[in-house]
């Protein structure tokens, strides 16, 4: 049966989510925390999440929330270890439906085929997938081309990166919808760095690279180049920069990246400098509206 998440469920929810992390197959969008106390400030305590288990016999044998995301909501899960996994992401979806979400997204790894067979046979669509690769500490560093100069961006202008963002790549959008205060607080303290490329006789900027630090790893979370100033090695400057940046840090001892499935170039420069495919994800959509 389905239920809100408590406090009494926290406790197996984190044992269930231990379960998912053991093999790729099991994997999908779930909460960072796998301690009861994280998990209830992660899934209890937050005002925009709604999140539901699948009891069988008393026990949680199954999860998935609602989270906002893009122009709707992301789904957690749904994260089935026993029991009706189709019963739980129907209830998700009428739960998406009442809130008034236009569209239900959802990230499972691609070899979770029973997460997609689940979402497929309800009605979701795979749109595209996401490799990610990772790299151990490494000498990346590589110059910018005649004419240009890669340099670390602070602080952020938000018009400027708003207006650069959306050139570099059309498949970006969801950072166009933040005010110019969360552009600026996102950027705030030392967990995210904002690499730019600029054009030196007009100092137009043409490409930027978006690093975040976590603890041992950091990850380039979007990198690109505007179409006209693409094909000079600007990408791979950026990627440079962002990397011996990261890796300056004594502490950070893996970088990772991740390319869409239509992004051949940037798949073949990653397997090309030494990084390893560690996970694929595909995007599902659902239009509710």
């Amino acid at each position: 049966m389905n239920r809100p998440v408590a406090q009494t469920h926290l406790s197996q929810l984190a044992e269930l989510l231990c379960w998912m992390d053991e093999t790729p197959e099991r994997r999908a969008l779930a909460p960072e925390a796998r301690t009861p106390e994280g998990l209830w400030w992660e899934v209890l305590a937050g005002e925009d999440e709604k999140a539901w288990v699948w009891l069988e016999e008393g026990r949680v044998q199954g999860y998935g929330a609602l989270v906002p995301f893009w122009d709707g909501a992301a789904l957690e899960g749904p994260i089935i270890r026993a029991g009706n996994g189709k019963a739980l992401l129907e209830h998700l979806i009428k739960k998406a439906y009442q809130e008034g979400f236009p569209t239900l997204y959802a990230f499972p790894e691609a070899s979770n085929r029973q997460a997609r067979a689940l979402l497929e046979q309800l009605g979701f669509s795979a749109e595209h997938t996401t490799y990610f690769y990772t790299i151990g500490r490494t000498d990346l560093s590589y110059p910018a081309p005649a004419g240009y100069r890669v340099e670390r961006a602070e602080p952020c202008d938000p018009q400027v990166y708003r207006d650069l963002y959306s050139r570099a790549e059309d498949g970006w959008s969801l950072r166009l919808h933040w005010s110019d205060e969360e552009l600026r607080q996102h950027f705030i303290g030392s967990d995210v760095e904002l690499f730019m490329a600029y054009a030196k006789k007009t100092g137009e900027p043409v490409g930027l690279a978006e690093l975040e630090l976590d603890d041992t790893r950091a990850e380039i979370a979007y990198i690109g180049v505007v179409p006209e100033a693409r094909g000079r090695g600007l990408g791979r400057a950026l990627l440079g920069a962002a990397a011996e940046w990261a890796f300056s840090n004594p502490q950070i001892q893996s970088l990772q990246v991740r390319a869409h499935d239509h992004e051949k170039a940037a798949q073949a420069l990653y397997r090309r400098l030494g990084f390893k495919q560690v996970s694929a994800v595909v995007t599902y959509a659902l239009e509710l509206y």
